[in-house]
C-alpha cells in the first residue's frame, strides 16, 4: 500500500514472480494506496488482459500470463496505457520479451508460506525517483 501512496505521476511497474509469490496481493495493495475505492474488488485480469481502477492516478493492471501473442497487446493499446498518464501495473512482464523497459521492476521470490523475497531494480528516471522515495521511506 505503501508504494501505491508514493506514487505521484505516472510510472510503469511490472511484477516478476512465480505462481503464488504475492504478485496479485501486492497490485491489490498499490490500488488501495492510489486510492481506489475500497469497495472496489481488485482482481487478477488474467482473461481481460487488462483492469482499469479509476483513482488519484488512474491504474491500469495487466496480466500477461495468457498472452498468445504481442499482436493482443497492440490491439489493447499496451503503449499508451503503459507510457501514458497513470499508473501501468504488469503482472508476467517476461512475456513482452524485453527486460530493458523502463520502469520499477519488482521480483517477488516464494521463501516459504508467510515470506518472500523482494528485489526491486530501477529502470529510467521515473523509475530511480520512485525508488528513491521508496528508500526514504523504508529507511525513516
Amino acid at each position: 500500500m505503501q508504494l501505491g501512496r508514493l506514487l505521484e505521476q505516472p510510472a510503469l511497474i511490472l511484477l516478476q514472480g512465480d505462481l503464488g509469490a504475492g504478485k496479485s496481493v501486492l497490485a491489490r495493495g498499490i490500488a488501495r494506496g492510489l486510492g481506489v475505492d475500497p469497495r472496489t474488488p481488485i482482481t487478477s485480469p488474467t482473461f481481460t488482459l487488462m483492469n482499469h481502477y479509476a483513482a488519484r492516478l488512474d491504474l491500469y493492471h495487466f496480466d500477461l500470463y495468457r498472452l498468445s501473442s504481442p499482436e493482443e497487446l497492440i490491439e489493447l493499446g499496451f503503449d499508451d496505457f503503459a507510457f501514458g498518464q497513470g499508473v501501468a501495473l504488469v503482472e508476467w512482464p517476461e512475456r513482452l520479451n524485453n527486460h530493458e523497459i523502463p520502469g520499477l521492476w519488482i521480483v517477488l521470490e516464494h521463501l516459504g508460506e508467510d515470506s518472500r523475497k523482494i528485489i526491486l531494480t530501477a529502470r529510467g528516471e521515473v523509475a530511480m525517483q520512485l525508488f528513491d522515495r521508496l528508500r526514504e521511506a523504508w529507511n525513516g
